[in-house]
């Protein structure tokens, strides 16, 4: 762990929603200021060949370096008590293997309780019909991750979240890219471009 927050530099932001089917993907503008939707992206559970990455992490790899993105925040799920479950340690090790595609950009944590929860309500307040919510349902998931941060990062001025600290590659893509990494979080600064919050809930099965 590090001793003192990151402070917050300038670019764009973006915000991934894991589930065990699809992810939903989210960027900001530079100034950090408003999160928007991006893509649903198909869960590639292949095993990958030695030294490959699965397609769902090099699309989200992609969009990072087309956008310059200075941070990476993925959400963990945890039960509405704060305890981590099954959902917490796939989203852990989904963060990891993503810390090593876009390194050296920082891949950081949010609490994502209740994030689905508020993409549903918003999604009906648009008036989207329920049938078609779940096509678009994880790309809101990630704004509303993504935009929680967001807010954290102007109230506290620093990097919201705990940094992911990726183990060595060659550990980390199994089962899809993401089935035996095993993350360790900094509750301090990224020295490179990187307080913490978020809203998603634990309590529903991960898609």
């Amino acid at each position: 762990m590090q001793g003192s927050a990151a402070p917050v530099t300038r670019g764009s932001r973006l915000g991934v929603d894991v589930g065990s089917v699809r992810v939903g993907l989210a960027a900001s503008d530079p100034d950090g200021l408003i999160a928007t939707p991006v893509d649903t992206v198909p869960r590639d559970t292949r095993r990958p060949a030695p030294g490959a990455l699965p397609a769902d992490v090099r699309r989200i790899a992609a969009e990072a370096e087309e956008r310059a993105a200075a941070v990476v925040y993925v959400g963990l799920p945890r039960h509405l008590s704060g305890v981590e479950g099954a959902a917490s340690e796939a989203a852990r090790a989904y963060a990891v293997v993503l810390a090593q595609a876009v390194a050296p950009v920082p891949v950081r944590m949010v609490d994502e309780r209740m994030s689905t929860v508020s993409a549903h309500q918003a999604l009906r307040a648009s008036g989207r019909a329920g049938r078609s919510h779940r096509q678009v349902v994880d790309q809101a998931a990630a704004v509303v991750i993504l935009q929680t941060a967001l807010d954290a990062e102007r109230v506290t001025g620093a990097r919201a979240g705990e940094r992911v600290d990726a183990d060595p590659p060659v550990v980390a893509r199994d089962a899809g890219g993401c089935g035996d990494g095993r993350t360790r979080l900094q509750d301090g600064a990224d020295e490179r471009h990187d307080g913490p919050t978020s809203q998603g809930s634990e309590g529903r099965e991960r898609e």
